[in-house]
């Protein structure tokens, strides 16, 4: 079984969704389901509670989203731009699309409406709905980035249980100062896909067409990590406070 990447995933389900679906899941069920994704060799879990202005904005009608993180291959990250690289990368993101899959006939099972929202739909922004989840950042290079790394790949599912861990502050929101006075992704550019304001010119940028992924792997959150950074900026601001 193929997920093809530039078309409609195909229904890999292995179960229907409920009739009369639950909205509830219980503590002892979602660590189940938290071990159940971790098996599964994602690396992590978030929760979108999207709001009304959001929906309506995107005019969508889902409520609750679980996103699924997993860490992209670094030896694919640092190949050069190639065809074998891309044919790579939407390999890897086959193999966990296969797993989004079993995690969402999981829920099924448990009675729950679980469908996988299309990583590549033009109709709703993804990246949107992760901030939604006040669990993550967009940086100066237009990376969605968690706590666990900058170098992830995301599937979403929306789901019919409303008393998931939402996070009601996000407590990421210091990347914004921290990647102003950086800019290494700008300087260091190999297709010069910023404009004079700083703000990536997605037409010219070649990250998706032709696998270039330079700015990420120059990225100080990629090569020291998010934990390593913050205590850097945490120390920096300290020290501009006391003079």
């Amino acid at each position: 079984m193929r997920i093809r990447y530039h078309q409609p995933i195909p229904n890999f389900y292995k179960v229907e969704n409920p009739i009369n679906p639950l909205n509830s899941i219980s503590d002892e069920l979602l660590e189940e389901l938290r071990d159940f994704i971790l098996i599964n060799d994602f690396v992590g879990i978030s929760y979108s509670s999207l709001t009304d202005d959001f929906k309506k904005e995107w005019g969508i009608d889902w409520d609750n989203i679980i996103i699924l993180k997993y860490t992209m291959s670094e030896e694919i990250l640092k190949m050069p731009m190639s065809k074998e690289k891309v044919i790579l990368e939407d390999r890897e993101f086959q193999e966990y699309g296969l797993k989004a899959f079993e995690i969402a006939s999981f829920l099924r099972k448990n009675d729950f409406t679980a469908d996988l929202i299309h990583p590549l739909d033009d109709e709703i922004s993804l990246r949107a709905i992760a901030m939604q989840s006040n669990d993550c950042i967009i940086t100066r290079n237009n990376m969605c980035m968690f706590k666990e790394a900058s170098n992830l790949g995301l599937y979403m599912i929306k789901t019919s249980i409303e008393n998931l861990p939402f996070k009601k502050e996000n407590d990421m929101l210091w990347v914004n100062e921290f990647c102003a006075t950086c800019g290494i992704c700008i300087d260091r550019c190999p297709e010069n896909a910023f404009d004079e304001a700083e703000n990536i010119k997605r037409k010219v940028c070649t990250a998706h067409r032709q696998g270039c992924s330079k700015c990420m792997t120059i990225c100080p959150f990629y090569k020291q990590g998010y934990e390593k950074v913050k205590r850097r900026f945490d120390k920096k601001q300290k020290r501009l406070l006391n003079g």
